[in-house]
């Protein structure tokens, strides 16, 4: 798979998709605020009558502590079985949104996850949106290079988040936080 970015707005915006089915492309729309609630959106298929974890449903998570990162782990595993990921996938998007969502809790003071599983093609795919409102990214091309960091952290945040993902898109400006929305389709 080859990976195509594009930068839209200097310094605000990377959209980065790898060849991956046919179709409408990743979309978000702003949800409810309650912790763990269902809720729709604006994609196209989201449903808001669906149960979380359901095609076209939507379960929102704050994440504003250590305990709440251990709770996103745990839903985004629980959706990746629901969606019938393998595996080594369910290992690659539990681990793309642990990175998000750190980085949200570390860098943005805190923030949201956002787990739908939608449909596209035929296929179902998991997508996951992470919001902030922090400093946002000064330099999105800086902090998408492997082993940046603005901690003490690895640096693997970002980049590793992209490689582990068929969608990735950031959008972010400094002092008006930052969005990440990810997305990786079921091969099964």
């Amino acid at each position: 798979m080859t990976l195509h970015g594009e930068r839209l707005a200097a310094g605000s915006e990377l959209i980065a998709q790898r060849s991956a089915p046919s179709g409408s492309s990743v979309a978000s729309g702003r949800t409810g605020t309650r912790t763990g609630t269902r809720s729709g959106t604006s994609g196209t298929s989201a449903d808001p009558d669906a149960p979380p974890g359901s095609p076209g449903g939507a379960s929102r998570f704050n994440v504003a502590s250590e305990e709440d990162l251990l709770t996103v782990r745990h839903a985004v595993r629980a959706a990746t079985v629901e969606a019938g990921f393998g595996l080594v996938d369910q290992t690659r998007i539990v681990t793309a949104a642990s990175e998000l969502a750190r980085n949200a809790y570390v860098h943005g003071g805190g923030g949201s996850l956002e787990i739908e599983v939608v449909t596209r093609s035929g296929r179902k795919g998991l997508r996951l949106t992470v919001r902030d409102d922090g400093p946002g990214i000064r330099d999105l091309e800086e902090a998408l290079t492997d082993g940046f960091t603005t901690g003490t952290g690895l640096g693997h945040g970002l980049g590793g988040a992209r490689r582990l993902m068929h969608d990735f898109q950031v959008h972010s400006s400094p002092g008006e936080g930052t969005t990440v929305i990810v997305a990786r389709w079921n091969d099964r």
